[in-house]
């Protein structure tokens, strides 16, 4: 089987985290990995420039007990966790220094197998801290998987039920090879792709080329294949995804993260978009 024994996960002070952790314990727990829970956000007088903009001393302090309340949170969740007494791996803290956000976590993504974090939440003032475009950002930067918990919804576990979003693209079989770990545990693993020739996508043995389904059959997995001839939209395939996530039972979606920088600029696919802002359940993304 292939390995995942390093995890690393996103904690902030928003309760969602206390279920990101759990999550990753739980993952940990499969697959005999450590969990680093590193905590990173944006000061807030970085985020709240306004508040000390008329150079009000005064506003420092407040802003300070903000930041100490907020990283209190984060350190209670993760010592709830480790002394909860549940099954799990070995669990480290660790803090961001003085770095951005993204650049900071993304220096640490590099030494991790699977990078868990949180979608985005609008919403959420106790977010506060986390830049919205964190996860695509971080997913780019460090060219590592990493498993997006959504804002809403309860998850106690993934990898039961599988739904992989195939297309012969670069970053679609690095989704797949970083999922092995998990598609190998799996109940069942449902393959969705749409292809000008759906039949022939579905033929293993078509002239002896190599496919997904026999590359997944090589590593003991069974996928169960649903090709299309035709394609939705771009962000259309994105709705499609989660409207087949639901039809088949699937607790986890694995996809390509599809997007590049322009002047400065993240640009996303229209399908990563749409999963990054509507996901119903969690999703391993790669680069």
């Amino acid at each position: 089987m292939n390995s995942l024994r390093s995890i690393l996960l996103h904690l902030d002070a928003s309760p969602r985290s206390a279920m990101r952790l759990r999550l990753a314990r739980t993952l940990a727990a499969q697959h005999e990995a450590r969990v680093t829970a590193l905590y990173g956000v944006t000061p807030s007088f970085l985020t709240l420039p306004l508040a000390i903009g008329d150079g009000s001393a005064a506003m420092v302090p407040m802003l300070e007990q903000i930041d100490a309340d907020h990283r209190a949170a984060a350190r209670a969740a993760f010592d709830r966790e480790r002394g909860s007494g549940g099954a799990g791996g070995e669990l480290l803290w660790a803090e961001m220094g003085t770095e951005p956000v993204i650049s900071g976590f993304t220096a640490q993504a590099l030494f991790a197998d699977l990078l868990v974090l949180g979608q985005h939440d609008p919403g959420d003032a106790d977010a506060a801290g986390v830049p919205a475009d964190f996860v695509e950002s971080v997913l780019v930067g460090s060219g590592k998987p990493a498993l997006v918990v959504p804002y809403a919804g309860t998850f106690t576990g993934i990898g039961a039920d599988v739904l992989v979003a195939w297309k012969p693209t670069r970053e679609a079989a690095r989704a797949v090879a970083c999922a092995l770990p998990l598609l190998q545990r799996a109940r069942s693993v449902h393959v969705v792709g749409w292809s000008a020739d759906a039949g022939a996508a579905t033929n293993a043995d078509q002239a002896g080329r190599l496919d997904l389904a026999g590359y997944l059959r090589l590593h003991g997995v069974e996928p169960k294949l649903r090709y299309h001839a035709s394609a939705p939209s771009d962000v259309g395939v994105g709705e499609r995804l989660l409207s087949l996530a639901a039809d088949v039972g699937a607790d986890l979606l694995v996809m390509g993260c599809y997007g590049h920088s322009r002047a400065r600029e993240l640009v996303l696919g229209g399908a990563t978009r749409t999963i990054l802002r509507s996901m119903t359940v969690p999703v391993l993304m790669a680069h």
